[in-house]
């Protein structure tokens, strides 16, 4: 039995999926929505919180200030909401609204930026704003997930040491490239102990996080329009693109077998799965995958038809729904 008097305290840390039967591929799915925040986000919020607060730089007099696309103000506002301190999230249009409902229903306060900079994006402008408030208001605090070294060490002490509990013989893992901080950590770890494990980042098409051409993306949570102070490349053995229409049909994928998933899930499993139809084949690897959310905040974005319609086209979902019919069949 589990009793706990703060919400960032509970998180299920050793539950794996088996995803062979669902991509005829040999992918344990590491599952980190399993707490109060729905995400891996609460790990970095925590761990940053908590950094502040021994540093003095957070008091009571503070109010925290960040700039997220949703989980890490989810997370955020939860912890904000337990230990009493004002929280003010600065997002972008493409913030799903059950997060932004979400965030408002634990007492924080919301900016949505609904027009991109020239050059950075949403994420440019929503880091500029934020800029602008800190240097208004001495009282205003911003964490800066970006940079903050805190962010990735919460997955470095945490989510690695976790996985190589469970596989002590893992020879590839897929993390998805936001912040790059639970990358970063996981990278740090498995080099700093010496394991031989392959790490492989998983962007969305369009991110310039290891220097891609910038494009749109509609699906929050991966891929950046601003590179991350965090990323040190040298720690990433391969980064593999997906385009946003593979995350659709991946999460959906998913869904036909029991499992909903968000669009960072949905975009992790198929760029796993590309890398290993592209450098496994014929050879057995114990393969892990990280999960960084649940499904139920995507459900009127990424499991909405006509949202998919307008963005994706008709089609986006035809193999998807041809292969569901050939498994009815079977």
């Amino acid at each position: 039995m589990s009793i706990i008097t703060a919400p960032q305290d509970f998180h299920v840390e050793d539950l794996f999926v088996d995803l062979g039967a669902v991509l005829d591929r040999s992918l344990y799915l590491k599952c980190e929505g399993f707490n109060f925040a729905g995400s891996v986000k609460l790990k970095a919020a925590a761990e940053m919180i908590a950094a502040a607060e021994r540093s003095g730089r957070l008091t009571r007099d503070s109010v925290i200030v960040e700039s997220s696309s949703g989980n890490l103000g989810i997370a955020l506002s939860i912890i904000a909401a337990h230990k009493g301190y004002r929280f003010i999230c600065v997002t972008d249009s493409r913030c799903n609204l059950t997060t932004r409902r979400m965030m408002e229903s634990l007492g924080s306060q919301v900016h949505t930026i609904t027009e991109p900079d020239a050059d950075g994006g949403f994420l440019g402008a929503r880091i500029a704003y934020v800029r602008d408030m800190v240097a208004s208001d001495p009282n205003c605090l911003w964490l800066n997930q970006y940079a903050n070294v805190n962010n990735w060490k919460a997955h470095y002490r945490r989510t690695a040491p976790a996985i190589a509990t469970q596989f002590p013989d893992l020879d590839v893992l897929f993390v998805g490239a936001g912040t790059t901080g639970t990358l970063m950590g996981c990278a740090r770890y498995f080099r700093d102990e010496g394991l031989p494990v392959r790490i492989v980042a998983v962007d969305s098409a369009g991110s310039v996080t290891f220097g891609g051409a910038p494009g749109p993306r509609m699906i929050p949570g991966l891929g950046t329009s601003v590179r991350p102070d965090l990323l040190v490349e040298s720690l990433v053995d391969d980064v593999v693109y997906v385009q946003e229409a593979d995350t659709i049909r991946a999460c959906h994928r998913l869904a036909r077998h029991g499992f909903l998933f968000g669009g960072s899930t949905g975009t992790v499993v198929s760029g796993a799965r590309a890398w290993l139809d592209e450098n496994a084949a014929g050879r057995d690897l114990i393969s892990v995958a990280i999960s960084p959310d649940l499904g139920e905040r995507y459900l009127d974005t990424v499991y909405q038809e006509n949202w998919l319609r307008d963005i994706y086209g008709e089609d986006v979902l035809a193999a998807e729904l041809e292969n569901a019919g050939a498994r009815s069949n079977d």
